[in-house]
């Protein structure tokens, strides 16, 4: 049993309310009140105001410890935490809905016909006495390899099929679209009918910038690397700031990037370059940053992840760093996001946040230390344990033997194809 520790407030003071859990399985949270006598550098002389000691010896003075936006952001916590029930670890438990999500427009079965009704919305592949066939070409070919390191790892265990597979960025098949039937997608929105898979990039390909010409890739290399750049820069080493490096390929992150210029000791947000960059207008009127590598994130506490042009590669690497991850929006899903609770795990922030809104959630857990350490060691703890490579070709296997079952016809071989 580990004890950590909540936040609650008193008429008085702030109090650590004691957290149990048990790691593996279960999650016990329980709220003890109790009368908390201040010492006299901490006493409040006003009903609203006090001097609050932070956790490093600091001192900040005038702090308005029952502000509506404090009392809510501990409400908050101290429920989802006493609601979160531990996933099951076993078989990649943890992202099984996701794979019965997906499936449920399909229940009564794939028809070739359904399949033949989209065929044009990415790359067609066949599976057939464990050897793997594709469409002569693929639109992103480090994208395809990707795909196919999957499937060749896992051949074995994978019966004959047809699938088409998009390798493209944005989700297919939408809910009211006329064209029904079964596509693959990396990522999606609940508008979309798409069957999400593991993303190319961890093994192959990804966003190719001057620090990763090829792409991120490479899931496995990334856990050790970043991991090991988390020890180098524990808890109480890291800069008290929010961070974020990017491109501007959403208007969602100019809020961040507008604070950071406005209150640069809260937050370091700056444009980086992206292909398309032919100004400073394309990084709101600002010269472009440096690229970051994904170790140096570690530095920072507080790591913002925001969507791109669909579910952002760099989500599930922020949280190796051990520093508390705010994700902002809740559209745009991957395969494992399901898996990952919001004020459990990561910070959930409304998407097209303001300035106001994001300063005052960075202030809030400067002023709450400790609760920020303990969230942001639940949400390492959950990808590094919950999001191993072998939790991906596990996925992978589930979501091919289950779409199988559900085809109503004979796989014969594509002429048309080539064996990968």
């Amino acid at each position: 049993m580990k004890a950590s520790h909540l936040l609650a407030y008193t008429p008085h003071s702030i109090i650590h309310i004691p957290l149990k859990f048990n790691m593996k399985n279960v999650f016990y949270a329980y709220l003890l009140f109790a009368k908390v006598i201040l010492s006299k550098e901490n006493d409040c002389t006003d009903t609203n105001t006090c001097t609050l000691t932070r956790e490093n010896g600091d001192s900040h003075k005038n702090v308005n410890m029952y502000s509506r936006e404090s009392n809510e952001y501990i409400t908050k916590i101290n429920k989802a935490i006493a609601d979160y029930q531990p996933c099951v670890e076993k078989n990649c438990g943890c992202h099984a809905g996701t794979i019965t999500k997906a499936l449920q427009p399909f229940k009564n079965g794939i028809t070739k016909k359904m399949i033949d009704t989209v065929r044009q919305y990415g790359t067609k592949y066949q599976i057939i006495d464990k050897k793997i066939y594709r469409d002569p070409s693929c639109l992103f070919p480090s994208r395809c390899a990707g795909i196919e390191y999957f499937l060749k790892e896992n051949i074995q265990k994978i019966p004959d099929l047809e699938m088409i597979v998009n390798c493209r960025d944005w989700p297919q098949i939408n809910t009211h679209h006329h064209n029904f039937g079964p596509v693959f997608s990396f990522s999606r929105t609940d508008d979309y009918l798409d069957i999400m898979y593991p993303a190319w990039s961890f093994w192959a390909g990804g966003p190719a910038i001057s620090l990763y010409p090829t792409g991120l890739g490479r899931w496995d290399q990334h856990r050790k690397s970043i991991n090991d750049a988390s020890h180098v820069w524990p808890w109480s080493e890291k800069k008290s700031q929010g961070f974020f490096r990017g491109s501007r390929t959403s208007s969602e992150r100019d809020p961040l990037v507008l604070l950071s210029r406005e209150d640069p000791d809260l937050v370091d947000a700056q444009y980086t370059k992206n292909q398309a960059w032919k100004s400073p207008k394309d990084t709101l009127n600002a010269e472009p940053a440096k690229e970051i590598s994904l170790e140096d994130h570690c530095q920072y506490k507080y790591l913002f992840n925001f969507r791109g042009v669909a579910a952002s590669f760099r989500f599930k690497h922020l949280f190796l760093c051990k520093s508390l991850v705010f994700h902002v929006g809740d559209e745009w899903q991957e395969f494992f996001y399901d898996s990952l609770k919001p004020w459990v795990h990561f910070i959930p922030v409304a998407k097209n946040p303001s300035t106001d809104e994001l300063r005052k959630l960075l202030n809030f857990f400067k002023e709450h230390d400790h609760l920020a350490k303990e969230i942001a060691e639940r949400g390492q703890n959950h990808i590094w344990e919950h999001l191993k490579m072998k939790d991906v070709h596990c996925y992978w296997r589930k979501l091919l033997r289950k779409y199988a079952k559900l085809l109503k016809f004979e796989v014969k071989l594509d002429p048309n194809l080539i064996q990968v």
